[in-house]
């Protein structure tokens, strides 16, 4: 009856557009996550509320469900389970290894710099605000401070004198995913511009999308563009980068690989092995998003070149506070301002609660240029508005 039976391991915005895309390949969907009424959940099959963290009840979710394909959407996962069940022959999305290594920026970190000599910036590991003093002895100061362990910028801070290390320090372990206390302390890059380069690894090979700009904000993404200007130089040695760290975490599937380009050098920076959130641009900039070219590397359908419709952006629509009564406005507004310069687009994740800086949607838009499309993509973010009753 069904193609596949896939267990999607975190179900947010991500997980629910690589749903409906695995839905349109006939899958059999059943999503997971630490909270009930999660995006993903609202397109899947069925679902299931637990924390990934949970080794028992990961373990009775798999044995449950005996699925296809475990895809991990997530970084906070007990990723020995899913080396267990890779023992016992299930199919891990890329691999149960890039998830151990991904789920932990200092275990990536380790590979592209030590084992693959990838350039990267200058950067120590710290346990303690003590070690963290240590540490910026060696990176100088501006740096960052981030937890080796956080999705979506959560915790990261750039210090920029001595007397903000006690607060970077906190910040970090009060946002840290999972157990484990430590963060990395990195050199602050003075980078021109920053990229995510998806690339897609299948049976056919790899293949990349065309790079995606972006601008953070707190450490995380607020916008991103598609394409972004480089030299074939730079790129090329993006690409390469690319390929040699994909094709060492092995499996099937796209990977979100960041890299900070300065005037003369691509430097790497992060990879997730699934659909990167900057790349939410793709829904509207490409014949087949990143969700698409997952779903088809996953199931083993052919990936085709992914065709660049032309500049496209994304903005984020944020909320400012926390709040479970709470409804969203102006998408009529926002749709509105498509015209014969540029279409807009606009996708409400369906998130049950809000937090401040928490994404709840996101605002699309095309342009004759990159610079028209993100002032459109703008304008359409700001007209949806979170109204919160009072």
């Amino acid at each position: 009856m069904f193609t596949a039976r896939l267990l999607l391991l975190g179900s947010g915005e991500l997980g629910k557009e690589f749903v409906i895309s695995a839905k349109r390949y006939g899958c059999h969907v059943v999503a997971c996550d630490s909270y009930a009424d999660a995006p993903a959940m609202q397109v899947a099959d069925k679902s299931e509320v637990f924390s990934m963290l949970d080794a028992d009840a990961l373990r009775r979710a798999i044995e449950k469900h005996r699925p296809d394909y475990i895809i991990p959407e997530i970084e906070a996962i007990r990723t020995e389970v899913l080396q267990e069940f890779e023992d016992k022959g299930f199919t891990v999305v890329p691999s149960a290894r890039a998830a151990s290594l991904t789920m932990n920026r200092d275990r990536i970190r380790e590979l592209a710099a030590t084992e693959l000599g990838l350039r990267t910036s200058r950067y120590r590991y710290a346990e303690s605000l003590e070690e963290v003093k240590a540490a910026v002895a060696h990176t100088g100061l501006p740096c960052v401070i981030k937890p080796v362990m956080s999705s979506s910028g959560k915790g990261q801070s750039t210090v920029r004198s001595s007397d903000q290390l006690e607060q970077a320090w906190n910040e970090a372990v009060a946002n840290m995913r999972g157990d484990r206390r430590k963060v990395i302390v990195e050199e602050f890059v003075a980078f021109e511009y920053e990229i995510t380069l998806l690339t897609i690894r299948s049976r056919e090979g790899v293949s990349f999308c065309e790079p995606i700009g972006h601008r953070q904000e707190r450490g995380d993404y607020q916008e991103s563009w598609q394409p972004t200007p480089m030299t074939a130089k730079l790129l090329d040695d993006a690409r390469g980068m690319a390929r040699k760290v994909v094709d060492n975490l092995g499996g099937y599937g796209i990977f979100g690989v960041e890299f900070f380009v300065t005037h003369d050098e691509v430097i790497f920076s992060e990879l997730s092995p699934r659909p990167h959130d900057t790349g939410l641009v793709t829904l509207l900039s490409q014949n087949l998003s990143e969700f698409d070219l997952h779903a088809r590397a996953v199931l083993g359908l052919p990936v085709p070149h992914a065709r660049l419709n032309g500049p496209t952006a994304s903005a984020v629509i944020l909320a400012d506070r926390e709040a479970s009564n709470f409804s969203i406005e102006g998408l009529a507004e926002a749709l509105a301002l498509s015209s014969g310069e540029g279409d807009v687009e606009v996708r409400i994740f369906g998130k049950p609660t809000t937090r401040k800086h928490r994404r709840m949607g996101v605002a699309l838009a095309s342009g004759a240029t990159v610079e028209g499309a993100r002032e459109l993509a703008r304008q359409a973010a700001e007209r949806v508005q979170i109204d919160y009753p009072d």
